[in-house]
């Protein structure tokens, strides 16, 4: 196009200077709207091309051990081949030590009334290296050999008993250098929940130092975050989800859909904020007024509810319950003899089980779906490798436990369109 105007503009000698700019300018305009055209074929293509990729969780590897009991995985260190089961009952907690073949190797109890018990615990059981475990309990930190022996304790400063703790696989401190990163514990003062402005000034994550016994609370709520509305929410709802690795920190608050990445060294700006985009994420979003619903927090089962997060080879994962609907709401909360309850409860876990979702670095979905055979919560990131507790099948009972270490697994389709 433009050398044809340009031979015109030379034949015409009578149009101006002007004329032939203009036509110059056409011309460039017309091949930049037809460079514009080829780049948008371009990015469809591309985008059909990622739409063509499916990622799925894949099992590589396996652990089984008979236990008959109430056990708990507290955690796993792939190197040594040896995780930590925890059998807690009513009156009683006992530590076995065990090893990948599914040999039990030691057994203890650090619980009640001996000389080295960790008091209350309020994480899980860790590893801290191939012969060491150390417990984060009301009586300090404590560290033992897998035998059982007491090799320190630190005592904590500035400690107040929490009104909670999750111990169970997927949900306890995680470590980076000598120190490990926790939720916070926190509750308002007097434990008073209906002064809702306490929730402005609610420290969210914590520093732990098991060396000096510090602990040091961090991170409010960000601006524009749901718990900032001005309403009332039930405690514990936005125990955090989080991940950390040398450079940032990802969290997610319980009830709100939303990945924050905060900078891992102090004042921990905000770096990045990413809405998740779930199908149905029926997530409780406050109350105008403070109720006894509220107090005791009957939305925290059946809310919409993000539970753990990790990051493999640059994917994001998250773990979430999606919440019920509006008329098992209603009926979650109608007078109900033990056999009616028993009925619904067992209809509400076939109707809402636990979903995994894959996403890229951007928030986008690539895969939602809930894992067969697979406990989504309990995702456990050691050494590169990520473990998950084995579920049971539908009722199913089992005298032994099995743990599967998962890896993302990607198989491209392509299309008649795109073959070469």
């Amino acid at each position: 196009m433009g050398g044809k105007h340009l031979a015109i503009a030379a034949v015409t000698v009578r149009q101006s200077l002007f004329q032939i700019m203009l036509l110059r300018n056409v011309s460039i305009g017309l091949g930049t709207v037809l460079l514009c055209l080829c780049l948008s074929c371009m990015q469809r293509k591309n985008e059909r091309f990622m739409s063509s990729i499916q990622i799925d969780l894949k099992k590589v590897d396996s652990v089984q051990i008979e236990f008959v009991g109430r056990p708990r995985v507290h955690d796993i260190n792939p190197s040594a081949r040896k995780f930590i089961v925890v059998d807690h009952g009513e009156r009683f907690e006992r530590i076995f030590i065990a090893n990948f073949e599914g040999d039990l190797l030691y057994s203890f109890s650090k619980f009640g009334d001996v000389s080295d018990a960790y008091g209350i615990l309020q994480s899980s059981l860790r590893f801290i290296n191939d012969d060491e475990f150390i417990a984060y309990g009301s009586n300090g930190f404590l560290t033992y050999n897998l035998q059982g022996e007491l090799l320190s304790q630190v005592k904590l400063k500035d400690f107040r008993m929490a009104d909670r703790a999750h111990i169970k696989m997927g949900s306890g401190m995680e470590r980076l250098g000598d120190k490990f990163l926790y939720y916070n514990q926190e509750f308002p003062p007097k434990g008073d929940y209906s002064d809702r402005n306490f929730i402005n000034d609610l420290k969210l994550l914590k520093w732990l130092d098991p060396q000096t016994g510090n602990i040091r609370p961090f991170l409010n709520f960000p601006e524009r975050s749901l718990f900032r509305n001005g309403k009332y929410f039930f405690r514990n709802s936005w125990d955090p989800a989080f991940y950390i690795d040398e450079q940032r920190i990802l969290v997610c608050f319980g009830i709100e859909p939303v990945i924050y990445q905060y900078s891992v060294n102090p004042p921990h700006e905000l770096l990045q904020t990413i809405p998740i985009g779930f199908d149905t994420f029926r997530n409780f979003k406050g109350a105008e007024a403070f109720t006894f619903e509220i107090e005791a927090f009957f939305d925290r089962f059946t809310s919409a509810f993000i539970e753990n997060i990790k990051v493999v080879d640059n994917y994001i994962l998250i773990a979430y319950f999606p919440g019920y609907d509006d008329r098992d709401k209603i009926e979650s909360r109608e007078n109900k003899s033990d056999a009616e309850m028993k009925i619904f409860m067992e209809k509400i876990e076939r109707k809402y089980p636990r979903r995994f979702a894959i996403l890229d670095t951007l928030g986008m979905i690539l895969h939602d779906f809930v894992p067969k055979g697979l406990e989504p919560s309990s995702m456990l990131l050691r050494d590169g490798q990520l473990w998950m507790l084995g579920k049971a099948a539908e009722n199913a009972e089992e005298d032994y436990l099995r743990l599967f270490k998962v890896e993302l697994k990607m198989d491209t389709l392509m299309s008649s369109g795109f073959k070469q």
